[in-house]
């Protein structure tokens, strides 16, 4: 049987990856978790296992060290029941299994949604684990104690080290009990690399483009498609009990329209969210902007402050340069921020330190 640290070292020589010393001191805590899931299992009508519980994993660290890559490389490893979601999918599900439930007259809806989840799968492979509603974060705690008691285990990636979830929340002492079960049922590691892969990938790269080219979509769609691999789902984000859609996302990577974001009742607590849930925007098609599309343009403003104050990576297409896209009309001044902001966010090293 072939081991995680064997898969890392075969696509190491096959030139797939480069080697990492953080990312290979990590690999025997997927091994380690990937054994114990080998063996034997004996069940019984209240647990999965007879067995000591299998301590999950909750490995953190700054985006682009590698954190997608090795979960994938884990995920790639099981012979059990495995499902690799975002964790903010995920949650949205629970939400809406849990609504459900209550339909149907449960009167505690975490109860048989946990069920359903532990039945159905032996891993649960988070990334980006985070939590910034309140509903989340009242229900989380709960959710994850019964998924534990039922044996499932649960792997995640973060940009946070457990202590800093749901940091300055609504009623966050609620939530801490929450922080304290990550510790117990799972072993918290930092990934600690120098090299930022994603940042690399993009090193050099343009990432502003004047659209109407062909080329411009062309050199948009290999961005895309060397920092997801070409495949993506929504996104969901529950924002104050209402839903924010990224219509395409993977591994921290999002892609949408200026419409899809800007075209909509959106608001700054909506653009905060997008923003801590990406670290790199694809957003297109940006048009030129005046008194004639006012709101939309505010909104885009709004939007461009909350990626730059959270060192979002930005790569979109516009019907002009920055300094050209808002040219008339109330509000040209203030845009004068925006317009500098986007060719900061052009520079090669723009959030290097984005952690």
């Amino acid at each position: 049987m072939t081991t995680v640290p064997e898969i890392y070292a075969a696509r190491i020589a096959a030139g797939e990856l480069h080697y990492d010393a953080a990312q290979e001191a990590v690999l025997p805590q997927f091994e380690r978790i990937r054994s114990e899931l080998a063996k034997p299992v004996k069940k019984n009508w209240f647990r999965k296992s007879t067995s000591d519980p299998i301590q999950g994993l909750y490995f953190w660290g700054g985006v682009g060290r590698g954190k997608s890559m090795l979960m994938d490389l884990f995920v790639d490893s099981l012979d059990v029941p495995v499902r690799r979601v975002h964790f903010h999918a995920f949650m949205q599900e629970i939400h809406g299994a849990m609504h459900e439930a209550r339909k149907q007259g449960v009167e505690d809806a975490i109860a048989p949604v946990a069920k359903a989840v532990a039945d159905s799968v032996r891993v649960l492979a988070f990334d980006e684990m985070q939590i910034t509603d309140i509903t989340d974060a009242m229900i989380v705690g709960r959710l994850f104690e019964q998924l534990f008691a039922a044996g499932t285990v649960i792997v995640t990636t973060s940009n946070r080290v457990p202590d800093d979830l749901y940091k300055h929340g609504l009623n966050r002492q609620l939530f801490l009990p929450f922080i304290a079960l990550i510790k117990e049922q799972m072993r918290v590691w930092e990934l600690v690399s120098p090299t930022d892969y994603r940042q690399n990938r993009l090193a050099g790269s343009q990432v502003y483009f004047v659209q109407a080219s062909i080329e411009a979509r062309d050199q948009i769609n290999a961005i895309w498609n060397d920092l997801t691999g070409g495949s993506a789902e929504p996104l969901v984000i529950t924002v104050k009990g209402r839903q924010v859609e990224i219509p395409k996302f993977r591994n921290g990577v999002g892609r949408a329209t200026f419409y899809d974001l800007c075209g909509k009742m959106l608001g700054p607590g909506d653009y905060l969210a997008i923003a801590d849930a990406l670290k790199v925007l694809v957003l297109e098609d940006i048009p030129t902007l005046s008194r004639n599309n006012f709101n939309e343009a505010k909104r885009f403003v709004t939007l461009i402050d909350a990626l730059y104050e959270a060192k979002v990576r930005l790569i979109c297409s516009a019907a002009a340069e920055p300094e050209m896209l808002y040219l008339e009309g109330e509000g040209t001044f203030e845009f004068e921020r925006t317009a500098s902001r986007l060719r900061e966010m052009q520079d090669a090293d723009w959030g290097a330190d984005n952690t």
